[in-house]
């Protein structure tokens, strides 16, 4: 039996807007097994970007829990939440969120700045995952620099250096080309392979051919009907 990575039990999460309420959530409950790689599509305003948030520690739910390695994440304090944030996730954004003046492994080295480890040993860790990434010959280039795609090969390298058991992407091809962005979902696939959790958001039906899984989130809740997810997917290899 695949052990289980993460443990959403009933999901939600309400918003409210000029004296309106909106619900985000309504009752999302699913299991992520270890080492699996799914992909969670949706229209906009289906609730899978407020998913994301959530599992990323950054935005309690109203109610329901979420658990990752057994650990019950709202459970802990704000302190131990951003400790366990650091330990366990490595997040991608669309936009990269690189920092424009420091140089590729300098942003790498940006989640390592509260780990005891010294300089050296901080800089083997970051060229290493740049390597490993294939940016070993553009270490030391500024953002402006760099392709987009290379760009976001560096923010995979930013979230992949404390080597966390999970990695939650948003986007990450959004606003890369056809041919970038299947680079990208390959390095993605590669990692997954490596033995990485990996969580994707993606409006992007080809991005499913590279995820073990993928679930449909419609009006804050998970899609269930077979046929809206085959045709969503359509053409995904097996």
């Amino acid at each position: 039996m695949p052990e289980i990575m993460i443990c959403m039990n009933d999901l939600k999460k309400t918003y409210t807007s000029m004296g309106d309420e909106v619900q985000a959530l309504r009752g999302v409950s699913l299991d992520i097994y270890k080492g699996e790689s799914l992909a969670v599509m949706g229209h906009s305003g289906s609730g899978k970007s407020t998913l994301l948030s959530i599992l990323g520690g950054l935005n309690p739910p109203t109610s329901g829990t979420i658990e990752i390695d057994s650990i019950d994440l709202y459970a802990l304090s704000q302190e131990k939440r951003a400790d366990f944030r650091r330990e366990y996730l490595g997040f991608v954004f669309q936009q990269f969120q690189l920092i424009p003046y420091l140089t590729a492994i300098e942003n790498v080295m940006l989640p390592l700045t509260t780990t005891s480890n010294s300089n050296k040993v901080k800089r083997e860790m970051a060229e290493g995952v740049l390597c490993r990434v294939g940016l070993a010959g553009k270490m030391n280039r500024l953002p402006n620099q760099l392709s987009g795609g290379e760009q976001e090969r560096v923010a995979i390298a930013r979230a992949i250096v404390n080597e966390p058991p999970v990695v939650l992407a948003d986007e990450p091809t959004g606003s890369l080309d056809t041919k970038t962005g299947d680079e990208i979902m390959e390095l993605f696939q590669e990692l997954n392979q490596e033995g990485l959790t990996v969580l994707m958001v993606t409006h992007n039906p080809d991005n499913t051919r590279y995820m073990g899984r993928t679930i449909l989130m419609k009006d804050g809740q998970l899609c269930t009907d077979k046929a809206e997810i085959l045709q969503l997917v359509s053409g995904k290899k097996r």
